[in-house]
């Protein structure tokens, strides 16, 4: 479900000079009127439409645009609720970037629908956690005791990595980490039961419900539930992730300058540091790793 649209425009065009100097001659006149005509059109405002995931990633773009704002770049952005439309609405050009999407959830939409997307650069990563309300150590997870986590085909390998580095199981070594399935797990020594049936959108409701014994929960739905991946969790995504969201667009729109311009915009080190403030460290900007 989709949220009103924000637009953030802050574009301040200065006047032009409505008279001239009575002692100027006629070229001094025709000068200065086509150098008007150069500043009106230097300053004229170009309008990007970027989705991003409702309570996190739109916060991120609402901090950018005045920046954006100042160089003559009005910022509208379009929340979602869910991460099915975005790419939808990308491909049919309701938008011209989306930002709610790490790398193999890309890869795998783009694998899945044919969408002609790319990356123009990643702004940060969600630390994955894996959260209890019964027990506050991995250690203290019971033999046979149960984990859920999300149906997400492209979040499966992330969340058995995770598990993986918490030493609850092992992955076959010739398998890419990013790949891995729950067929790819040789070793599991607490024969624990992995539930990967639920979505992920429903999972901070297991944990608050004390389903299973432990819950992996992103951090965007985590923290958008006012759980810490810091405080609450037992265990966490080291932030050198791969799973970094990005600004994804249409190949035919990866060299616009207002895109590359929003990229480098949250890339910057006021973003940055914005995102660190903002939520503790429970998202980490690129480059702040």
């Amino acid at each position: 479900m989709k949220k009103k649209t924000k637009v953030y425009s802050f574009l301040a065009v200065s006047a032009l000079a409505t008279s001239l100097a009575a002692c100027g001659s006629e070229e001094e006149t025709t000068s200065t009127n086509d150098e008007a005509k150069d500043d009106e059109a230097t300053t004229e405002e170009t309008t990007i439409t970027v989705g991003a995931s409702y309570g996190l990633h739109d916060i991120i773009l609402e901090e950018a645009a005045p920046i954006l704002a100042e160089e003559g770049i009005t910022l509208e952005v379009e929340p979602y609720q869910d991460y099915i439309l975005p790419n939808q609405d990308l491909e049919n050009g309701d938008l011209d970037a989306n930002y709610f999407q790490h790398i193999p959830y890309l890869e795998n939409q783009i694998k899945e629908f044919g969408y002609d997307f790319v990356s123009i650069g990643g702004v940060h990563v969600e630390p994955m956690a894996l959260y209890t309300k019964k027990y506050k150590s991995i250690e203290e997870i019971p033999d046979g005791g149960t984990i859920i986590m999300s149906n997400s085909v492209a979040e499966q390998g992330r969340v058995l990595s995770l598990l993986e580095a918490s030493g609850l199981i092992t992955l076959d070594p010739e398998v890419k980490k990013s790949e891995a399935t729950l067929d790819d797990i040789v070793e599991n020594p607490k024969n624990l039961v992995i539930d990967a049936e639920p979505s992920p959108e429903i999972l901070v409701s297991f944990y608050e419900n004390e389903e299973g014994d432990a819950v992996v929960i992103n951090a965007n739905f985590a923290i958008d539930a006012g759980i810490s991946p810091v405080d609450d969790s037992i265990a966490i995504e080291g932030a050198a992730s791969d799973y970094v969201n990005v600004i994804a667009t249409t190949k035919e729109k990866e060299n616009d300058p207002a895109l590359k311009r929003l990229v480098e915009v949250l890339q910057s080190d006021e973003i940055a540091d914005f995102i660190l403030e903002e939520w503790d460290g429970a998202v980490v900007p690129v480059g702040k790793q």
